[in-house]
């Protein structure tokens, strides 16, 4: 039944529910079916109270259901949340972000260099915001805040640099994406390499620079504080090394046709628990707070995935991609044009959502058009995925302030974290628009690992 006034009601209605706090995968899984009802409502086959549930959207959400537990994909993602929720309890951190700062003793902003780097670095072992910005906001933000740094430059530093996750590989966003999209995740994952070195890159560049014109605001460690050059070395061998080797060899067996995701996961998780046992903190507790929180995390994705494929299909059988498609297409744009409209869509969505939402709900609508102007998809979705660094950015709804904030409480305010945050903000646009310019930023590294993409 096509019925396209009923599929914008039928968006409108959701984001509206969005905004007003309703759980996202649930309801969408109610206004799938709900509308779904609809679409697929024939009178005459309802004679008995029995026949009110012989209606296609059952079939559908059964099928839909059964789709996402046996995609191959999507065994990645328990894998590699467990593998990052170990590494997270496994009491590598502090001695990581020690040993980094006093490395980088000589450079301006040296602990806040040593910050950006632990986040990447923690960042791509777990892949989760919450819990990068969380971890990093208990043991790096008073450390600076102890050596006299400003508060809204060491706020900024741990938002940003804790973001850096869900774009650099293993990345669990890009599993997701590809999954939605239906695109290879080793092309991805080697498309986001350079992308994702180059924003954190940036992010160091502009912390020396700052500091360098401002010194006041991040003052050198005295030197009473710095240990023997033996013991700063011994400490990074302790700490940065296995945790980098670990991520390396994951990320490599990847890229290096050795390993699918799911299998590169596993043996990180695997891993992760022989680091954790190497470190001294592996016990039952932490691994079943691991499985538990996991569990918790996976859940929420395959719903959403339920709810969001349930959605797409019943959005599109009313009509609703058909009358985006020709909406867009009576703007008569050229592709660069079409690019900074859908970027401009997605970072306006970080706003109230989060990058799950917006890459399960959002993005399909995007990707039907993507041949229509001749994007490359693996192109679309790296600035896709940069963008996806503003929705944990851009006030008012900037979730990593609210993250580091919650740790915090009354020691920072949170307009001082927004004021912190809004440098990196313009740093990520300017990445993007500097890999507008520049493509093969994104698409070198995978054309040379699997040659030139083809349809």
């Amino acid at each position: 039944m096509t019925n396209p006034e009923v599929a914008i009601l039928m968006l409108s209605l959701f984001i509206v529910l969005v905004l007003l706090g309703f759980p996202i995968a649930f309801t969408l899984i109610a206004m799938g079916v709900g509308f779904g009802y609809y679409a697929y409502y024939k009178a005459d086959a309802i004679t008995t109270f029995g026949d009110f549930f012989q209606n296609q959207i059952f079939y559908l959400l059964n099928q839909n259901t059964y789709s996402v537990m046996e995609n191959d994909t999507l065994v990645a993602i328990p894998l590699f949340l467990f593998m990052g929720y170990v590494v997270e309890r496994a009491n590598i951190i502090n001695k990581l972000f020690y040993s980094l700062q006093m490395a980088a003793r000589n450079l301006p902003g040296s602990m806040a260099i040593a910050a950006l780097v632990t986040c990447a670095v923690f960042s791509t072992a777990t892949g989760i915001v919450g819990a990068v910005v969380t971890l990093m906001g208990l043991l790096a933000f008073p450390a600076m805040a102890n050596a006299q740094y400003n508060k809204e430059f060491a706020s900024g530093v741990i938002c940003a640099g804790g973001t850096l996750g869900i774009l650099i590989p293993p990345s669990i966003m890009l599993i997701v994406y590809a999954a939605i999209a239906e695109l290879s995740p080793l092309r991805l994952y080697a498309a986001a390499v350079f992308p994702g070195l180059m924003l954190a890159g940036f992010y160091i560049v502009y912390v020396i620079i700052r500091v360098a014109i401002n010194p006041n605001i991040a003052p050198k460690p005295k030197q009473e504080d710095i240990p023997p050059v033996r013991e700063i070395y011994m400490n990074l061998l302790i700490s940065f090394v296995p945790l980098t080797v670990l991520i390396m060899l994951v990320l490599g067996s990847i890229l290096g046709g050795l390993a699918t995701p799911a299998e590169a996961a596993a043996m990180g998780s695997l891993g992760g628990l022989v680091l954790a046992l190497i470190y001294g903190a592996l016990n039952w507790s932490m691994v079943k707070q691991s499985v538990y929180l996991t569990a918790k995390a996976t859940a929420m994705v395959c719903w959403l995935f339920v709810g969001s494929w349930t959605f797409a299909s019943v959005f599109s059988y009313l009509g609703g991609h058909d009358v985006i498609a020709e909406w867009v297409a009576s703007f008569n744009l050229a592709p660069w044009q079409f690019l900074v409209m859908a970027q401009a869509i997605i970072f306006l969505l970080g706003w109230p959502l989060e990058w799950s939402e917006i890459v399960i709900i959002f993005v399909p609508i995007f990707l039907p058009l993507l041949d229509q102007f001749g994007v490359n998809p693996y192109f679309f979705a790296m600035l896709v995925a940069l963008n996806l660094q503003t929705s944990f950015l851009t006030p008012p709804m900037a979730m990593s302030a609210y993250y580091l904030k919650g740790v915090l409480k009354g020691q920072i305010e949170l307009m001082q974290i927004f004021r912190g945050i809004m440098p990196y903000l313009g740093i990520v646009i300017f990445t993007m628009v500097l890999m507008y310019q520049f493509p093969g930023i994104a698409l070198w590294f995978p054309d040379y690992l699997f040659g030139p993409y083809q349809k």
